[in-house]
């Protein structure tokens, strides 16, 4: 029982000391394994279905950790109305000793926009209903505190009737994707907002807590060294594969703090390797430095499963030594299936069928 009061007070001090993190949304370093969560564009991006999950455990050295938990599910389907997709996202969270629990399940909608045969720029949407849950049992405050005996006062803070907060969320988003002629060289462009109408998050029936709005910019291509395809579909894992770079860059503002992550994946012989730096962009940031591993494992020619590990380790400012970040992602592929006939599209590669062959249907990376 000590042991818990004295986690309690730890954390109530330490998160109201981050004023500036506050209002901020859980971030993953592996943002090219949940694109769905930071941009509804990329719901059916790809033709066929990608099913993604995403375990994130932060400060672990902390008395009580952050975890965050990411699902998604989307088909790429050209027979759609729009010729884009539709999509499922599922983001659940805990603060602390589960003192506040976050639980967002949204609906994404993908609308697709040709251009030319090697550009195209795709839309998309999503509307999202979140459960915000609090233990007010948990909390120990500072009027329940003796110096001397420690937790033996009755708090005079009176809880709201309620525990739980439900509301609708909205998020927007376009990119434009883009490949040259031959094929080795395609990449993704964009930009995306989340919460547009501000929803109010507070438990508190006299007061109000807008949520504030996150801005989202990213870029990434990915290069297919020796002249090869950037396309997924042509990796077998043999000698023959090229190497493919997966250079990157994304930008986040939230509540007047920004932070922008940079860094690169390899993939050769069906195993990735990568390295990613993370700083804030405001007073006093924090920097960190993600290397990342993986493997890519090709059941068929249009099925695989990706497995992907990365760790966060602090090297600046006033997080340091406080265990940084595992995270672990999973990412299944179905190339061919469709639902109403559209698994084609996307533009042709000359030499090659209409089939989705286009890098711009099977990137390496999403």
């Amino acid at each position: 029982m000590k042991k818990l009061l004295i986690i309690s007070v730890f954390l109530m001090g330490f998160l109201f000391s981050l004023s500036s993190a506050r209002g901020q949304d859980p971030n993953y370093t592996q943002f090219f394994s949940t694109p769905l969560y930071y941009n509804p564009a990329y719901v059916g991006i790809n033709t066929g279905v990608r099913v993604r999950f995403d375990y994130r455990d932060q400060w672990p050295n902390l008395p009580a950790d952050f975890r965050s938990y990411y699902f998604s599910a989307d088909l790429g389907d050209r027979g759609l109305p729009g010729a884009g997709g539709i999509g499922l996202i599922v983001n659940s969270d805990n603060e602390g000793l589960a003192f506040i629990k976050n639980l967002s399940i949204g609906l994404g909608i993908g609308v697709r926009i040709p251009i030319t045969s090697t550009v195209v720029t795709q839309v998309g949407i999503k509307a999202s209903v979140v459960q915000k849950t609090v233990n007010w049992d948990d909390f120990v405050f500072s009027d329940q505190l003796s110096e001397k005996y420690g937790n033996i006062y009755q708090s005079s803070f009176v809880p709201p009737s309620s525990n739980k907060k439900v509301f609708p969320d909205f998020g927007a988003g376009g990119l434009l994707q883009f490949s040259n002629p031959e094929g080795n060289v395609s990449g993704v462009a964009g930009f995306a907002v989340d919460h547009i109408f501000r929803p109010d998050e507070s438990f508190m029936s006299t007061t109000t807590a807008p949520l504030p709005r996150k801005w989202v910019a990213h870029l990434d291509a990915v290069i297919a060294a020796g002249g090869g395809s950037s396309s997924s579909m042509y990796a077998s894992g043999g000698t023959n594969d090229p190497l493919k770079i997966n250079p990157g860059i994304i930008y986040q503002s939230q509540n007047k703090v920004s932070f922008l992550q940079a860094g690169f994946n390899m993939l050769k012989f069906n195993i990735y390797l990568g390295a990613w730096y993370r700083t804030g962009l405001n007073h006093n940031p924090t920097s960190s430095m993600a290397l990342v591993a993986g493997y890519r494992y090709t059941f068929a020619e249009d099925m695989s499963i990706k497995f992907m590990y990365s760790y966060d380790l602090a090297i600046s400012g006033n997080l340091q030594g406080m265990g940084g970040a595992h995270e672990i992602s999973l990412v299944l592929e179905f190339d061919k299936l469709t639902l109403f006939g559209g698994g084609g599209g996307g533009g042709n590669i000359p030499g090659r069928s209409m089939r989705n062959n286009s890098p711009l249907e099977c990137p390496s990376f999403y």
